[in-house]
């Protein structure tokens, strides 16, 4: 995946959503990084790192200046979740789609999560 495709994915995933009122996000060369603001949650954002060169992807809600709930791929642990329950926690799992993360993450922030349970 390039940044493009990253960032084409990742914008329609979110606006399909219709929780998040702004997004920002900045490409420069292989990376992308950026936050998308909730609703009326102004102490709470998704924050979203992607990195081409190495296949690096980050995403975490942040409530407070933590982290809450994460999905992310690297080189070393592979897809891996930061459930709800324990974001220091690492939980293997199968590889998401970038609009399968922003529907978990649609289960986090209305209370569905199951995950890592």
């Amino acid at each position: 995946m390039d940044v493009r495709r990253f960032a084409d994915e990742l914008l329609a995933a979110l606006a399909a959503q219709g929780v998040f009122e702004r997004m920002s996000l900045q490409t420069e060369g292989p990376i992308a990084s950026g936050r998308a603001y909730l609703r009326s949650q102004e102490d709470q954002f998704l924050r979203v790192y992607f990195n081409e060169t190495t296949g690096t992807i980050a995403f975490a809600l942040i409530s407070n200046q933590q982290r809450i709930w994460g999905v992310d791929y690297d080189n070393r642990r592979g897809w891996h979740l930061h459930p709800v329950e324990n974001p220091a926690d690492h939980v293997a799992i199968e590889p998401p789609s970038i609009a399968e993360i922003v529907l978990l993450l649609n289960e986090v922030l209305s209370g569905k999560d199951k995950l890592g349970s």
